[in-house]
């Protein structure tokens, strides 16, 4: 699929231009016109640029990866390390360790001995991050602790490949916060809110794109939205598309499934919602699959 795409794909490039541009209006001018307005246009660039963090690892949009990771080297979600986000990602890319509690690092699901273990107030809280509601509020939270935790451990181990991951990290968010000093027109507090609230929005996304299920093929959702939300998230709702084609970039996923609808459905036993609309009436405040691994074993270990 690759060798087809032209070496420059402008809708991507075109997209990213425009989501700095929102990103600038939304910190200086838009917060100096109204707050309220700068703080939603800064929040909604914040995740359409995670959106193509995302592009970017799987080959967008220039042929030298270099080039293409150059456009994203700011940090405007200041929480995770892109090239932590690349190589963790693409390790989840590996249908095979979909959901596996130690192997998926993309998994919300755990081990059920070390679930059994925890404290009782740390299972209710995670049991309240499988809603939908829960996870709008305590996700991106935990996300980032349980996240730095495992890197912290691999750092200590001597993983270096993790450490420089992180402090690429730091220039990245430097030039951020040097530029909300210098031109922001939004108070730092406020901003690291919008950042959190736009972490919030891409959790719609990662909800229940996955489910626990003996087979491997059938772990990954299809959302037919082509709203905000999908825009948003740059069509990755249409997420067994994306796991099938992972070099094919987010303009051309709709031709795909259009033309072979019946063959994804099949591909994924029918794990399909048609709205967000409908992810939100049925899990807002229900729980939709459980914390420990339904169908994990210790002879899978």
């Amino acid at each position: 699929m690759k060798k087809n795409l032209p070496r420059v794909e402008w809708p991507t490039l075109s997209l990213l231009i425009l989501c700095y541009m929102a990103w600038g209006l939304g910190t200086t001018y838009l917060s100096a016109l109204w707050l309220p307005l700068g703080f939603v246009v800064t929040m909604l660039a914040i995740t359409l640029h995670s959106s193509l963090q995302h592009e970017i690892l799987h080959g967008h949009p220039f042929a030298s990866r270099f080039l293409s990771e150059a456009t994203v080297f700011p940090a405007p979600g200041l929480f995770i390390p892109y090239q932590r986000f690349r190589d963790t990602h693409l390790a989840h890319h590996q249908d095979s360790i979909l959901t596996d509690p130690y192997d998926d690092p993309e998994s919300n699901f755990q081990d059920p001995e070390i679930w059994a273990k925890r404290p009782a107030w740390q299972q209710k809280i995670l049991l309240m991050n499988n809603t939908l509601a829960g996870r709008l509020i305590f996700g991106p939270g935990l996300s980032v602790i349980f996240f730095a935790a495992s890197d912290l451990r691999a750092i200590r181990a001597g993983d270096r490949v993790v450490l420089m991951g992180w402090l690429w990290h730091i220039p990245g968010v430097v030039m951020v916060l040097t530029w909300l000093i210098a031109y922001g027109q939004m108070p730092l507090g406020l901003y690291f809110l919008a950042a959190y609230f736009g972490f919030s929005i891409l959790k719609i996304r990662t909800f229940l794109e996955h489910q626990a299920h003996e087979r491997a093929r059938a772990r990954t959702v299809i959302i037919e939205d082509r709203g905000p939300l999908a825009f948003l998230f740059l069509n990755n709702n249409l997420h067994v598309v994306h796991h099938m084609h992972p070099a094919v970039p987010w303009y051309r996923l709709w031709d795909y499934y259009r033309k072979n609808k019946d063959r994804y459905l099949a591909r994924n036993d029918g794990y399909l919602y048609t709205s967000y609309g409908e992810v939100f009436r049925r899990y807002f405040f229900a729980r939709k699959d459980p914390v420990p691994h339904p169908l994990w074993t210790q002879d899978q270990d």
